[in-house]
């Protein structure tokens, strides 16, 4: 029987290409995305930890380093340490770098000053400011021989006072940075602006992996990121055989008690692993429910495929049964031949797969913040998968339709080919679709009115979603029946060749609905998430330019920086400019929880925030009086003229008896509550600090011309931002751009999966109704009626599988999208007509394109050859 299942691969090869084909996409998709997931954690950890892997022990002082904060745009460098107390300083310097020098076991201390530093490019924007965390800036600290080892030079040279700076190759790619350009560039603070004076290369994995760097002089490093003559922290490394454990104690006898600690490399790489598995939650879950959609739609071209081969070999197997063969070695000998194809499908996938997770990222990688990059990790789980895919899936899905093949006595299959299913079994399917339907629409209904979006009734949601797609793909070989009757009467009107397309799609209803499942499939998800993601977009964007009727937004990058008030100024005297008004943003403890609140004038409010008071108003806001937004006075039950407990600012204040001078609707921009500004910046973590500028320009004034002004009125500040309307609400519906990525990417998978499938069936049915073909050419249809015979019964299908695929999705996007209103006030249904039209021109594309080579063949059959077929 290996032998019969291996000439039986051998003899078919079209039917083998076509059937591996179907595997291999299957595998691919699944394979690779997980391959994808583990490159993308991979890269992740590169990105966020430090490379632990010389580094013994690390001494970080106990408090934050002074001069961190500053005032972006100031005059002033607030970074500087020389004016904080000694009592505050670090205590890490050159002495106690020596004295851990002489340590036993420690091979060698690198003492370093780092910090944030964010550039410039060439043209004067920000250089990925989406990744704030990435911004690395250091000391350039040569050794003996006056070289930096871990900052090769490759072009200029080191940097030798606070006037110059160096960056690493990769930085200067991206931002077109040269060799003796004036830099801009900030830390935490004020803008600077340096000279380029030499480029390096580094192994810092959170540079290497999409960061930037920037290297300072000792000097400078110390006085921006430490105070001068100390540093952030100091890393040994150990002689070999040294017990760290032992070393980081001897390392804690001689530090300051509660000044400095030590850490061994091994806790602070098993710290940067929970935080690595944080910040790749979420792409590990795009890539999983990537792989889910590609198996799932997948297994259905695979299951039709080999349902459809045994099918065509029920006079074969019953032949073997006939000459002596038992039913278990007919099965067998069907397992084998799965066998072998899934197995050769299996290495392509792989390998097809190692291409899509290679291209991934360019795919889900957003404008603001691309993916770190880094080399393909492929683990035991990518192989597994493709293996229980590739061998597991297609054994299944041959050992299902093969028992029941041997079942059939020779007799009887030597007969007829096709075998239609019972009564019984029609009843039986009816059933169970309308009880998953009922489950699935019940489940779906009862959380419609819910309007909670909490994490239960989310997961209960896909469930309910999951249960109606299963009850469309049970039901879908009885709606084939009468919808496909229905779409009769149209392909009917065009000729002999649309009435005999119409009657080969109800000749086998299973197989026409198992061809049409995975374009379903694939068109109830696309259809779902790109309503509720056009809904949700338009939500973000009322709710983006709700209550603001300035023109332009400046902010900052970072929430420790803030805008120095002498910037503020300069912007109220730009040209174009009508009004500008600065907004303080701190924290409000009231009640039992913590709130937003902003610190605005209350006589320059109204000309840049739109204000809707449900009682009182703001001319009364000043010191002692707040107002509240609808949402937080309901929660506290309080309204206009009441008086309540609540605290500004730090820990350091105490709470106080406000009034509450009115209530509005709720405003994003005016976040939960509106202060006096004088009093909010008084009580603020960071006094007299400033967090917003909304600008109101003259109405003619050129957009990019003011914009431009504005970015040189705050000094060209990398930490600072200057947005308009439009961009503010691009920035509120940037979090949609994963979902509509994962959209039209389900719709690639599903489009390029339904393609084949359809492709395989039609293949599959023009072989068998080769006779039949030749019939008709014998008594005159020509060949472009059999090309368009095969191409209306494609189109059927298709559309047969669009219609429920959109019925499915819309259904499940008005349910789903119920949950978000309680999330989302503003959400509302809203259908994208052009993307919906544009998912129905693709799907009945794709009918019409897999039609082509089957029709091509058909056409091309001699029917004097065809009449003659067995």
């Amino acid at each position: 029987m290996l032998k019969t299942a291996l000439r039986n691969v051998l003899a078919h090869k079209a039917r083998l290409l076509m059937t591996v084909l179907a595997v291999t996409l299957g595998v691919a998709f699944v394979s690779g995305t997980l391959v994808f997931a583990d490159s993308s954690t991979a890269a992740h950890r590169a990105a966020v930890s430090k490379d632990y892997a010389d580094i013994a022990v690390t001494v970080t002082p106990k408090d934050p380093p002074p001069g961190a904060a500053g005032t972006a745009g100031s005059a002033e460098s607030a970074t500087s340490a020389e004016s904080a107390g000694d009592e505050h300083a670090t205590v890490l310097d050159d002495g106690l770098a020596r004295e851990l020098a002489g340590l036993p076991g420690v091979a060698a201390v690198r003492p370093s000053a780092d910090g944030l530093a964010t550039l410039n490019s060439s043209d004067g924007t920000p250089l990925r400011t989406g990744r704030v965390w990435a911004h690395r800036a250091a000391a350039y600290v040569p050794g003996a021989d006056g070289k930096d080892g871990r900052h090769p030079l490759t072009e200029g040279r080191a940097p030798r006072d606070g006037e110059e700076i160096a960056v690493d190759s990769g930085t200067a790619a991206a931002g077109r940075l040269r060799i003796g350009e004036e830099i801009t560039l900030a830390t935490d603070g004020p803008a600077m602006t340096k000279r380029l004076v030499g480029i390096v290369t580094t192994r810092d994995t959170r540079v290497t992996a999409g960061g930037t760097l920037v290297l300072f002089d000792k000097a400078t490093a110390q006085r921006l990121f430490a105070s001068p003559g100390r540093y952030t922290s100091i890393d040994l490394s150990a002689v070999p055989g040294t017990d760290t454990a032992e070393l980081a104690r001897r390392v804690t006898a001689l530090l300051p008690a509660g000044r400095a600690e030590a850490t061994t490399g091994t806790a602070q790489a098993a710290q940067q692993a929970v935080l690595v598995d944080t910040l790749t939650r979420g792409n590990e879950k795009l890539s999983l429910v990537f792989a889910g959609v590609a198996l799932f739609i997948g297994s259905f071209l695979i299951v039709n495929t080999f349902t459809m081969l045994v099918a065509r070999r029920t006079r074969e197997i019953a032949l073997l049964r006939a000459i002596g063969a038992t039913r278990r070695q007919v099965v067998r000998s069907l397992l084998w031949e799965a066998v072998l194809l899934g197995l050769a499908a299996s290495v392509l996938g792989f390998l097809l797969g190692l291409a899509i997770a290679s291209v991934l990222p360019e795919i889900l990688s957003t404008t603001g913040d691309p993916l770190p990059r880094g080399p393909l990790v492929i683990g035991p789980l990518p192989v597994a998968a493709a293996l229980a895919v590739g061998v597991g899936v297609t054994v299944l899905a041959a050992w299902l339709p093969s028992r029941k093949a041997a079942r059939i006595a020779p007799i009887e299959a030597m007969r007829a080919a096709e075998q239609p299913p019972t009564a019984t079994a029609s009843r039986v399917r009816g059933a169970a679709g309308a009880l998953l339907l009922a489950l699935g629409a019940g489940l779906l209904l009862s959380l419609a009115g819910a309007k909670d979006a909490s994490e239960d009734n989310l997961r209960s949601a896909m469930f309910g979603c999951a249960l109606l797609v299963i009850a469309m793909i049970v039901l879908a070989p009885l709606l084939a029946v009468p919808v496909i009757r229905l779409s009769g009467r149209l392909t009917g009107r065009l000729g002999i060749a649309g009435h005999l397309a119409h009657r080969n799609a109800l000749r086998d209803p299973r197989r026409t609905a198992a061809t049409a499942s995975a374009l379903m499939v694939s068109t109830a998800l696309v259809a779902g998430l790109a309503v509720i993601g056009h809904s949700t977009g338009q939500a973000l964007d009322r709710q983006a330019a709700a209550g603001l009727s300035a023109d332009y937004v400046i902010s900052t990058h970072t929430s420790s920086a803030g805008i120095d008030p002498a910037a503020v100024q300069r912007v109220t005297a730009t040209p174009g400019v009508r009004t500008a008004t600065a907004v303080t943003d701190s924290t409000l403890f009231i009640g039992g929880g913590v709130r937003q609140i902003s610190g605005v004038d209350p006589a320059a409010a109204p000309a840049v925030m739109k204000l809707d008071f449900v009682s009182g108003s703001l001319k009364d806001l000043g010191p002692g009086r707040i107002a509240l937004s609808g949402t937080l006075a309901r929660t506290n039950g309080v309204r206009a003229g009441d008086r309540i407990d609540a605290r500004i600012g730090g820990p350091g204040q105490d709470r106080t008896p406000y009034t509450v001078v009115g209530v509005y609707e709720d405003n994003p921009t005016a976040q939960d509550a509106l202060g006096a500004r004088t009093e909010v910046q008084e009580k603020a973590l960071d006094p007299g600090s400033v967090q917003r500028v909304l600008v109101r320009a003259d109405g003619g004034a050129d957009t990019d011309a003011t914009k431009d002004r504005l970015r040189t009125a705050t000094g060209n500040n990398p930490l600072l931002q200057v947005q308009d309307r439009r961009e503010l609400v691009r920035e509120a519906a940037g979090s949609l751009s994963t979902l509509l990525t994962l959209t039209y990417g389900l719709l690639a998978i599903g489009g390029v999966i339904a393609a084949l499938g359809i492709m395989n069936t039609l293949a599959m049915s023009v072989s068998d109704r080769t006779r039949e073909i030749g019939v008709l050419r014998a008594i005159g249809m020509d060949r472009a009626d059999i090309r368009r015979m095969i191409r209306l019964e494609s189109l059927t299908v298709a559309a047969f599988g669009t219609l429920l695929g959109l019925a499915a999705g819309l259904f499940g996007a008005w349910t789903v999208g119920a949950l978000t209103n309680g999330a989302l006030k503003d959400y509302s249904l809203a259908l994208p007509w052009g993307t919906l039209l544009l998912v129905c021109l693709i799907s009945l594309a794709t009918g019409a394109v897999a039609a082509a080579l089957p029709a091509r063949h058909a056409s091309a059959l001699s029917p004097l050859e065809a009449v003659a077929e067995l």
